[in-house]
């Protein structure tokens, strides 16, 4: 099931019935695949908390966890993604107690040498500088917008035309771009630990014929991954929302979230028309290896 999904039934249930019920019914045997799936979609909130909830859990135990909201919104992500797993892998495993399904496999992942490993090319060089921008973009938002720079190659008055931004946000963009470049970049890369040498090997593989295609591929794995740190509030929209909010006005902090975490929706908006942006080429990954 794709993260659009998960995003969707989360949000659609969010009143949730009794927690105590719920539970109960989770721990109950269920004998078919629908029966499995009626069971646990009416439970999908209270999932989501137990698989992050043990998330925090194996950071605090492993000496990993730091109380900041860039550990909160990893426990969320991995939560989502396990989640995500669960459902599909689930109704092959029937009969089974849902809920201690969802517990062995979250285990079972926590076992493994590297858990937190969701693709191994994000691994390489790469994909540690494209990991670390988009990681460090959910909790600052310098990093946030200067993802539209290093992704796409879009200046600040590009970002303020394509997100159709009004007079009171353009100068934060202009200020995020500027401060970004002051300090927000060597601080990103000394987090991730990217040091000259990996700049400059990246640099040299720039001149490769694929790289801004390999670029683009990790890219998008990054972003999925990274996009559910907000699950209940940032999913992917069909056309006709994504032109309402424009021609309307509303959801700016949506669009400036959710667009630059999502080469499909930015290319959509951007093919919208709006203050003329469809007269340029759509975005691209052009990666800049520079702020």
């Amino acid at each position: 099931m794709s993260s659009i999904g998960l995003s969707h039934m989360l949000y659609r249930d969010r009143a949730m019935p009794d927690r105590m019920t719920s539970v109960g019914r989770l721990e109950d045997v269920v004998s078919t695949a629908e029966d499995f799936d009626r069971v646990v979609l009416q439970s999908l909130p209270l999932l989501l908390d137990r698989a992050a909830g043990y998330t925090k859990r194996f950071l605090r135990e492993t000496g990993q966890w730091s109380d900041d909201v860039a550990h909160e919104k990893f426990v969320l992500r991995w939560g989502a993604e396990y989640l995500e797993q669960f459902l599909v892998s689930g109704r092959s495993e029937v009969p089974c107690r849902p809920l201690f399904l969802l517990d062995s496999m979250v285990a079972r992942q926590h076992s493994r040498p590297e858990p937190f490993c969701y693709h191994r090319d994000l691994l390489t060089p790469l994909g540690r500088f494209l990991d670390g921008l988009v990681g460090r973009a959910v909790v600052s938002r310098d990093a946030l917008i200067a993802l539209y720079h290093h992704c796409y190659g879009l200046g600040p008055g590009q970002v303020i035309t394509a997100l159709r931004l009004n007079g009171s946000e353009s100068p934060r963009i202009y200020k995020n771009f500027q401060r970004w470049r002051e300090s927000g970049w060597k601080r990103t890369l000394d987090d991730i630990g990217f040091t000259d040498a990996d700049l400059q090997g990246l640099t040299e593989q720039q001149q490769r014929h694929r790289f801004n295609g390999e670029a683009e591929r990790l890219l998008r794995f990054a972003q999925t991954h990274y996009r559910k740190s907000e699950p209940d509030h940032y999913p992917c929209l069909p056309r006709h929302q994504w032109e309402d909010m424009f021609l309307q006005g509303y959801g700016v902090e949506y669009r400036i979230w959710h667009l630059a975490l999502c080469l499909d929706c930015l290319q959509l908006a951007w093919d919208l028309g709006l203050d003329g942006a469809s007269a340029k080429e759509k975005p691209r990954v052009t990666l800049q290896l520079q702020p």
